[in-house]
């Protein structure tokens, strides 16, 4: 009883901490924007009252983008600072390392829910992920913003992260918090809706079609095609058109 109270303790104490780092995170990503507006207010003091407020809700606009990359920039910044670099391996399921995977996911997850669906698909999504960690080749294309441990994440050159697609590298099991690697090649498609999960391995040119679920720790071989619930798979292709 003591130790459930303690555990429901910690969690509740946990939880108002990330709501006061994200208190603070928000409010000095949203300062730049602020002083922006209100630069534009002040510079249209002499125009109209509707072209004031036209002026303001064109800066405002300006000034939501501003917020976004300036969180951005904060949160691969407090990663840095804190080394939020999460490690392969088995930890108890209420321990330091969950403790930072926790931290280093919530920081993700703000920038997800605010700001990451305009980012998609271009280099600046390619920066994010980087800011949190990820291995990343050249020319890799990132539709998806439901990727989670980027410290953990690898991939290789032209590969493409299709819509709504889950990656993740961590599981829940049997009391263990597990931390796996998942490992893309180069040329790879990771299609629409895909799931692909801990310590998954995907050789280079592979296609994992839309809708597959790739169990965790499976191994795709170079040039594999892999579909279906279990993902399994389907037939080779050639490579060379790729190259």
């Amino acid at each position: 009883m003591i130790k459930t109270i303690l555990i429901v303790f910690t969690q509740i104490v946990f939880t108002l901490l990330l709501y006061l780092l994200g208190i603070v995170m928000l409010g000095l990503a949203m300062y730049p924007g602020v002083l922006f507006c209100l630069f534009i207010w002040q510079k249209s003091a002499g125009f109209e009252i509707a072209y004031r407020l036209l002026a303001l809700c064109f800066g405002s606009v300006a000034g939501y983008f501003i917020f976004g990359f300036v969180l951005m920039a904060i949160v691969g910044l407090i990663r840095f600072i804190f080394r939020l670099n999460l490690k392969e391996g088995e930890y108890p399921m209420f321990s330091l390392a969950s403790a930072k995977w926790a931290l280093a996911n919530s920081l993700q997850l703000i920038v997800s829910i605010v700001f990451m669906d305009f980012i998609l698909l271009t280099p600046f999504a390619n920066l994010f992920f980087r800011l949190l960690g990820t291995k990343m080749g050249k020319h890799v294309q990132i539709n998806s913003k439901f990727c989670a441990d980027l410290s953990l994440l690898e991939i290789g050159d032209y590969s493409v992260i299709g819509g709504h697609s889950t990656v993740i590298c961590h599981s829940f099991e049997r009391g263990k918090f597990i931390l796996r690697k998942v490992r893309i090649g180069k040329h790879v498609v990771i299609g629409l809706n895909s799931v692909i999960l801990p310590g998954a391995e995907i050789g280079d040119g592979s296609v994992i079609a839309a809708g597959a679920v790739l169990l965790k720790n499976t191994k795709v071989e170079p040039r594999s095609i892999f579909s279906g619930v279990p993902a399994q798979q389907a037939r080779k292709e050639d490579l060379r058109s790729h190259s």
